[in-house]
């Protein structure tokens, strides 16, 4: 049993921030894996299905970026779901736009929602970072990330899910590593 989480804050506004990569990247995966219809449950959007013939859950916590950790404790505690089997894909402003790096455990590097996460549940999970660039000025940081992709990058950000979703089966399987290279070296054929 795994269970996916896309970090967000949720919100009509809050749609394409940059922030709000990981509730796209979990809608992505619903709609493609055919996973079951969003309910409001645990504090987020859950749904639930099989990818790989792997239970998954998957959710998009609605408790706004800084509590994050909140929703993911009630739902890993409800399902007895080891830390060990979750993932979450979140923005990273310390990796170039477009990138993405996937790791198990680490540090929160000033993330808010990886911090809340942290706090519940330990470091103890696997992470799926997506590049959003940095604004090379630091007053510039919290706007940064509450900001809508650029037209421009729009068509970047299709690539990026696109191949999250082709190498999700590497990602169930725990190829943490693989799972990267693969999705960046798609990206890179581009």
């Amino acid at each position: 049993m795994l269970l996916l989480v896309g970090l967000g804050n949720p919100g009509t506004n809050s749609t394409n921030n940059r922030h709000n990569i990981g509730f796209r990247i979990i809608d992505a995966i619903n709609q493609h894996f055919k996973l079951s219809k969003q309910k409001p449950k645990f504090k987020g959007l859950l749904t639930t299905g099989n990818i790989q013939e792997q239970k998954v859950y998957a959710i998009k916590p609605l408790t706004f970026m800084n509590n994050s950790g909140t929703a993911i404790k009630e739902l890993i505690d409800y399902f007895k779901i080891d830390s060990k089997d979750v993932i979450v894909f979140h923005d990273d402003m310390d990796i170039d736009f477009g990138k993405i790096k996937a790791k198990f455990g680490g540090s929160s590097a000033g993330h808010n929602g990886i911090e809340s996460i942290d706090k519940f549940i330990g470091k103890d999970y696997s992470r799926v970072r997506i590049g959003i660039g940095h604004p090379k000025e630091k007053k510039r940081v919290n706007n940064h990330v509450l900001e809508d992709f650029k037209d421009d990058e729009e068509e970047r950000i299709k690539e990026i899910t696109d191949n999250i979703i082709k190498s999700i089966p590497t990602l169930i399987e725990k190829k943490i590593d693989l799972f990267s290279s693969k999705v960046n070296q798609n990206l890179n054929g581009i």
